[in-house]
């Protein structure tokens, strides 16, 4: 592959994940619980539960998702397109170490829950309530 070709792909790339951030980042996170950042700890332990098969099939789905979008945002933060709530979701989809303290710094920062809340409102629902906040 010559350097045109490269720049060609990385033009369409950029083009791809800049639509597809602006229709399925407001998308997903319309569709969340407005209490998924204080419950995400209590589904963790709720999908343990299920049976060992469908419980490691859907991890394995969850965290290529996951791993997707994480890979996806962080080309969009020089790319065009919503890099830090890409991230944010991918994040939310994986399980590994660590991930709830993580998450919860993240959503701790005041900017990202107005962005967050802005896209919420923007769809049609409730606000997020995020963990340290009154309902």
């Amino acid at each position: 592959m010559n350097l045109g070709e490269l720049f060609h792909v990385l033009g369409l790339l950029s083009i791809f994940t800049f639509v597809g951030s602006l229709v399925a980042v407001p998308w997903i996170i319309a569709r969340l619980d407005r209490e998924f950042f204080i419950r995400h700890r209590q589904r963790v332990e709720k999908r343990r539960q299920q049976h060992p098969a469908l419980t490691f099939l859907a991890a394995v789905v969850r965290n290529l998702a996951g791993l997707l979008l994480l890979i996806a945002g962080i080309a969009m933060l020089v790319l065009p397109g919503q890099g830090v709530l890409t991230m944010l979701i991918g994040l939310s989809l994986m399980d590994f170490p660590g991930k709830h303290v993580l998450l919860e710094r993240a959503v701790a920062n005041c900017k990202l829950q107005h962005a967050l809340n802005w896209l919420r409102r923007k769809e049609g629902k409730e606000e997020f309530v995020f963990p340290g906040r009154k309902a």
